[in-house]
């Protein structure tokens, strides 16, 4: 069985098993104690018909899953949702960061954009709200720096802001797993 830690990174490449593991960890947390709650935070947003499908697929696999499980939409403010959300009997799982940090720096309004003094001020804002919370927090992300560097300026800019956002919260957390193939890389674990 997966232990829960107060606060857990989960990392990885796409289908490497980051939601999967997220999930697990949620249904242990309620199966503990009956007094638990577990709240999924989805900073997705659906602006085209595959992402809405994709949402809608994720959802019903999730209530079968992780039932009892409550989900909240909060692609942008993601530090005021852990603060509002959390408690002492109440795990925050953050699926995911990656998606997150797109919703800040590559709106669908690119004139809603934040640069790169407010995406870090947000990057730190979410840290503290994890070292504050009440409650155990797992947050997903996805590690996309191992590939090629990618050739467009924008792309290279978000590369670096999710690696650097990825650190912060990484040193935040009391556990980071790197996830590979369904398997689980503990990386750090002071708990």
């Amino acid at each position: 069985m997966v232990e829960v830690a107060r606060s857990e990174c989960i990392l990885g490449g796409q289908r490497s098993g980051k939601s999967r593991r997220a999930e697990t960890l949620a249904r242990t947390w309620l199966t503990a104690a009956p007094e638990r709650r577990a709240v999924m935070v989805a900073t997705g947003q659906a602006w085209d018909d595959e992402m809405r499908e994709r949402i809608a697929r994720h959802q019903a696999d999730r209530a079968v899953r992780v039932p009892g499980m409550v989900t909240v939409e909060e692609p942008l403010a993601l530090a005021d949702a852990l603060r509002h959300h959390g408690g002492p009997e109440t795990l925050i799982v953050v699926d995911c960061l990656t998606l997150w940090l797109t919703n800040l720096m590559m709106p669908a309004d690119s004139s809603q954009a934040l640069g790169e003094a407010a995406v870090i001020a947000a990057g730190e804002d979410l840290c503290a709200a994890i070292a504050d919370a009440p409650g155990s927090v797992v947050l997903v992300g996805n590690e996309i720096g191992l590939g090629v560097i990618p050739m467009g300026r924008e792309v290279r800019a978000f590369v670096d802001a999710l690696g650097r956002l990825n650190q912060r919260v990484a040193a935040t957390c009391e556990r980071v797993t790197l996830m590979a193939a369904g398997l689980p890389l503990t990386l750090k674990d002071e708990t």
